[in-house]
């Protein structure tokens, strides 16, 4: 499995746009000061553009390959640009409006997946998680952030988003570590609930769950959530950001861990033995 992290992936993308801009200004003979003064900016801001310390936006680029007579690479560039941007996403700019918008904004992406292949190292995953659940999550992550408190309408979006667990032609292969079965994310009435509802949803046909327990042996060490959405897309959940992969070979290594980690996973009756111990163990 490759060493490098989706953030580092990132970074990288970001790095290559700015490696770009470098080139066109050196390409056309101008210092950073030169390049500054034809793009009316101070002289740190070209600085910060190409040494990668500042997203250069549209309009950036667009007066940065004007000035340096490579206007017919500008629309390749924003391109690029705007595809590193969207590989690094804080948080707290996907909920700068709350939480709600975010959810209804990904219901196309949940519709048109056919195969969701889940990775939950530290909550349930979204699309199997009861309102108060949901409740409790979604309180502490507001609370965090410091971000608009919409939880209430977020709640809501989030459980009709869900639908596809139950409606459409979608199927779900979901992997807990078994940790997850046992954090407290509710009280112990939502906490009972929601493990009651992981028992009733592994039996539909559609439903593979699988629970890795505390005692496997490792041939993959735990990673951060992951969500791949067929073989196009993985969205990995870090503290402050979510990171969006589409690049093939990222997406296979992904898979590739998927594999590994649905090894060690029991499935059937013997997580369901797990979860029935979380449950004993609310009191």
């Amino acid at each position: 499995m490759s060493s490098s992290s989706p953030l580092s992936s990132a970074q990288a993308a970001r790095a290559a746009v700015a490696s770009r801009l470098h080139g066109l200004m050196k390409d056309a003979g101008l210092s950073g000061h030169e390049l500054a003064v034809r793009c009316g900016w101070h002289k740190s801001k070209s600085s910060r553009i190409a040494r990668g310390r500042t997203p250069p936006s549209d309009a950036d680029i667009r007066v940065w390959c004007a000035a340096c007579g490579a206007e017919d690479q500008a629309s390749d560039l924003i391109a690029a640009s705007r595809n590193a941007e969207s590989m690094y996403v804080e948080w707290k700019q996907i909920h700068r409006d709350g939480m709600r918008r975010v959810h209804e904004m990904t219901v196309p992406l949940y519709q048109r997946t056919r195969t969701f292949r889940v990775y939950a190292s530290n909550v349930v995953p979204g699309m199997l998680q009861t309102a108060a659940y949901t409740t409790g999550l979604l309180r502490a992550i507001t609370d965090f952030q410091g971000t608009p408190d919409d939880v209430a309408e977020a709640v809501k979006a989030r459980q009709a988003r869900s639908r596809v667990v139950e409606e459409g032609d979608h199927r779900f292969a979901l992997l807990l570590e078994e940790t997850v079965l046992h954090y407290r994310i509710s009280d112990d009435a939502a906490m009972a609930e929601q493990l009651n509802h992981l028992l009733t949803v592994m039996s539909r046909p559609n439903v593979s769950l699988g629970v890795i327990p505390a005692t496997a042996r490792r041939t993959v060490w735990p990673l951060e959530a992951f969500y791949a959405f067929d073989d196009r897309h993985v969205a990995v959940e870090t503290l402050t950001a979510e990171i969006n992969l589409t690049s093939p070979g990222e997406i296979r290594n992904y898979l590739r861990a998927f594999s590994g980690l649905s090894r060690m996973a029991v499935h059937g009756t013997q997580a369901r033995t797990l979860l029935r111990k979380a449950l004993n163990a609310l009191g």
